[in-house]
């Protein structure tokens, strides 16, 4: 009887695996999210990553702050989401997130969409900057998840986004072939200057020739 049943489940392991192709990728949604960390960490995508973030946190201003109960980009904002914008394009392999905060003023659910229409704010001026959208992804996080002070009060620096490196983007040829300490160790020139300034600086130099 015993030996019946292990063949029997032989035979059904067998017919359930019949349809695949020999050679064919295995479905990595079967395999789960631990092969697909590990398959990272192995050819060293995470630790690049994390080296990226920790570029683009140090060369750039990641955060911008909101009015109480706003969601409007004023200018200060805009400026740092501009100088954002400048980096993300020399980086056209790597993908961002757009984490939204609230303060902890009002209720869980309206400042959950609060925080989400920040992001998204956010999201939308890079986008405006010539950021594809495909590269950016507006997140949300509870105000009493990470505060940066603790407090029930108003609060203007809790009420804020941040930009933050989320990976590469995969369909990128850099990436497929591998090469992320290329793009990692890629300079960022933050002095570049706009070509109607060159013009300009040109057109003054030839009139005084």
């Amino acid at each position: 009887m015993i030996k019946s049943i292990s063949i029997l489940g032989l035979v059904l392991s067998a017919a359930a695996c019949s349809h695949r192709q020999a050679g064919e990728p295995l479905d990595e949604s079967l395999l789960g999210a631990a092969t697909h960390n590990n398959a990272a960490v192995m050819s060293g995508e995470r630790d690049y990553a994390i080296q990226l973030a920790g570029r683009f946190a140090k060369e750039v201003p990641t955060t911008i702050n909101f009015a109480f109960d706003d969601a409007r980009l004023d200018g200060e904002a805009r400026s740092v989401l501009d100088r954002q914008a400048a980096w993300i394009k020399q980086f056209p392999e790597v993908r961002f997130r757009v984490y939204g905060h609230t303060d902890s003023v009002g209720s869980s659910s309206y400042n959950k969409q609060l925080g989400l229409r920040r992001a998204r704010a956010a999201v939308n001026h890079l986008v405006s900057r010539g950021i594809s959208r495909s590269r950016l992804e507006a997140m949300v996080s509870h105000p009493e998840s990470q505060p940066l002070i603790l407090t029930q009060e108003r609060e203007r620096r809790n009420r804020r986004t941040v930009t933050e490196v989320s990976g590469f983007f995969k369909r990128h040829p850099t990436v497929l072939d591998g090469k992320y300490a290329q793009i990692v160790y890629r300079d960022y020139i933050a002095s570049a200057v706009p070509a109607t300034t060159l013009t300009s600086e040109q057109s003054l130099n030839s009139s005084l020739e």
